[in-house]
């Protein structure tokens, strides 16, 4: 699993049957360097299974195992956000979200 924030929608009318329903959201990936959050790498559209909203904190997953959750099996998916991030500490410090 990875950590990421929510920074934007994607709408898509015309797509795959599977993804009826679905909400796809924009995400950038973090890590955390010196105690601190710090964007990694591109931005993902990943498909929403917790109900978040932008600006939140959320942890998602990639590749098979995205295709593994209740709301996405036998969906074409690689990404879904499968958590919301209440706080995270990292050696015993709280280390606050972007």
């Amino acid at each position: 699993m990875f950590i990421a924030k929510v920074i934007g929608k994607v709408v898509a009318t015309p797509k795959h049957p599977s993804f009826a329903g679905f909400k796809l959201l924009f995400i950038q990936p973090y890590i955390t360097k010196d105690n601190k959050f710090t964007p990694s790498g591109s931005s993902i559209v990943a498909v929403d299974c917790v109900n978040c909203g932008e600006g939140e904190m959320v942890m998602f997953t990639q590749g098979s195992s995205a295709r593994m959750t209740e709301c996405t099996k036998d969906a074409p998916v690689d990404a879904v956000i499968v958590g919301i991030v209440d706080s995270v500490e990292v050696e015993g410090k709280s280390i606050p979200k972007p």
